[in-house]
């Protein structure tokens, strides 16, 4: 069964979804994403959301983290140096509004047990993304001119399919992007991806809103504010210890993490 509705969530269940909501954003902030890969499998498995709910969830819960960020990475790269860079913003939106709305339609119409599937198996690949490419190092960009372009919006629409079907910021693939294809400082593409996923979620959730999945954010909106506060602590303490944990001991770590997740996703009925 679901998460109760507003009127009947227990303080049990409100503290379960804060405290969930919490660890995962550590996990996020420890690696510079929301931490919304971490949050999908546990709407599946602890709180026995159906697929295209947990996404729906999801995305909606990563609105939250992603719109706190902002304000969050203002005083480490202003708001300037962003706007300065519109021309590479502009060109992976160009593909991913596109794959956006595109993936969320996708996920409609899919069998829950293929968007399962689909799922683990996404998963899979952002797990490898982290443990290949999170500490890629900046060395000029891989392409330029005509070619770069096109490769942005190819790239925008898989990024923008990706967070639509799991209900991401795609942070985990727009990073590697900025960085190996715009040659971009690590921590300026920290703030493009966040330029990037906000319109490409709005875009994936005006999609979603045309199915009769999403009464799911009605009946459930006191567990989505809950977890989504959860999340934004977690997410401020993760950014914190980043000094402490070392990165490399912590990706593999995560890595299994998602891994395990994708089997139980897969098994799930």
């Amino acid at each position: 069964m679901p998460v109760a509705a507003l009127s009947s969530l227990s303080a049990r269940k409100a503290l379960r979804a804060f405290a969930g909501g919490a660890l995962i954003g550590v996990l996020g902030g420890l690696i510079g994403l929301g931490g919304a890969e971490f949050r999908l499998p546990l709407l599946i498995s602890a709180f026995q959301f159906a697929a295209l709910q947990a996404v729906i969830l999801n995305k909606a819960m990563s609105l939250v983290v992603v719109t706190s960020a902002l304000p969050f990475r203002a005083a480490t790269v202003p708001f300037e140096a962003v706007a300065s860079h519109g021309w590479i913003i502009t060109n992976l939106l160009a593909g991913s509004l596109l794959g956006a709305w595109f993936g969320a339609g996708w996920a409609t119409r899919m069998a829950s047990r293929s968007l399962y599937r689909v799922i683990s198996i996404m998963l899979v690949l952002i797990a490898a993304v982290l443990a290949l490419g999170h500490d890629a190092a900046t060395s000029g960009a891989l392409l330029t001119g005509a070619a770069q372009r096109v490769t942005g919006v190819m790239a925008g629409f898989a990024i923008g399919i990706v967070a639509a079907l799991l209900g991401v910021a795609g942070g985990e693939l727009l990073i590697p992007t900025f960085v190996l294809l715009f040659g971009a400082d690590i921590k300026l593409a920290g703030s493009l991806s966040l330029a990037v996923s906000l319109p490409t979620m709005l875009v994936g959730f005006a999609r979603y809103s045309r199915d009769r999945s999403f009464v799911v954010l009605g009946e459930n909106r006191k567990f989505v504010l809950v977890m989504a506060s959860g999340s934004v602590v977690g997410s401020f303490i993760g950014g914190q210890l980043l000094g402490i944990i070392p990165t490399a001991a912590l990706l593999p770590l995560l890595g299994i993490i998602l891994v395990m997740s994708a089997i139980k996703v897969w098994r799930h009925k």
